[in-house]
């Protein structure tokens, strides 16, 4: 498994962008967490130029290794 920036050659760091979702209920002045769902990945960036990746161009095993690490679908 390798990932490397087509732009800069960095194989290392890589800053992935997600959305979650939350339902909070607030009740009694606290505030708790009600439902939450699992990260989407939005973009995949170079930390180091911040080139975009294409995420969908990664191979099967890398995509679900990024994946699992950050508890994504």
């Amino acid at each position: 498994m390798t990932l490397t920036c087509p732009n800069c050659g960095n194989d290392r760091n890589f800053l992935v962008k997600t959305l979650q979702m939350h339902v909070v209920n607030v009740e009694g002045g606290r505030v708790e967490v009600s439902e939450e769902s699992r990260p989407a990945v939005l973009e995949v960036l170079c930390d180091e130029c911040e080139s975009a990746l294409n995420f969908e161009e990664f191979e099967d095993t890398l995509r679900k290794e990024v994946l699992l690490t950050i508890g994504a679908r």
